[in-house]
C-alpha cells in the first residue's frame, strides 16, 4: 500500500484565547504564522486589530460579533491584552494600536508577521491579562 497522501494545509495557528467580561473574546497570536493568519484570515471586517507600537509583540483580534459594538472599556481591555503580550510587559504604560480587521494588510512580500494597517488610533494602557 501507498503512504496516504499528506495534508498540505498549514497547521492550525497557536493562540492565546482570553474572555473579556460581557462574552467578548480576544485571541493573541504566538508566533509570526500564527500572527498572520489571525490578522488576515481569521479577523473579519468589523473585528478590532491590536499591536504595540513600535516593538516586537503579538497580533490581538477583538472579536465583534454582527451587529454587535464594544464599549470603549472593552476596546481598551484588549488593548491591554497586546501591550501584556510584547517586549514593554513590565512598562506602566504602553502604546498600543488598534483599528478595525478591514483595514489591515500584507504588503507583498513582506516576511510572516509583517502587516500595514490604515485608520489607526492609539491606545495608552498598562499591560494586563483578564481577571
Amino acid at each position: 500500500m501507498g503512504a496516504a497522501p499528506q495534508d498540505r494545509r498549514p497547521p492550525e495557528p497557536k493562540l492565546w484565547r482570553y474572555e473579556l467580561p460581557g462574552g467578548w473574546v480576544v485571541l493573541a497570536g504566538r508566533t509570526e504564522a500564527d500572527n498572520d493568519r489571525l490578522s488576515l484570515k481569521i479577523a473579519k471586517a468589523n473585528d478590532w486589530w491590536f499591536h504595540v507600537k513600535g516593538m516586537p509583540g503579538s497580533h490581538v483580534v477583538l472579536q465583534v460579533p454582527q451587529g454587535e459594538e464594544p464599549d470603549k472599556e472593552t476596546v481598551k481591555a484588549a488593548a491591554a491584552i497586546a501591550a501584556w503580550h510584547c517586549k514593554g510587559r513590565g512598562s506602566r504604560q504602553v502604546a498600543v494600536t488598534g483599528t478595525r480587521g478591514r483595514y489591515v494588510t500584507k504588503p507583498r512580500g513582506a516576511k510572516p508577521g509583517t502587516v500595514s494597517v490604515r485608520k489607526e488610533e492609539t491606545f495608552k494602557v498598562r499591560p494586563a491579562l483578564p481577571a
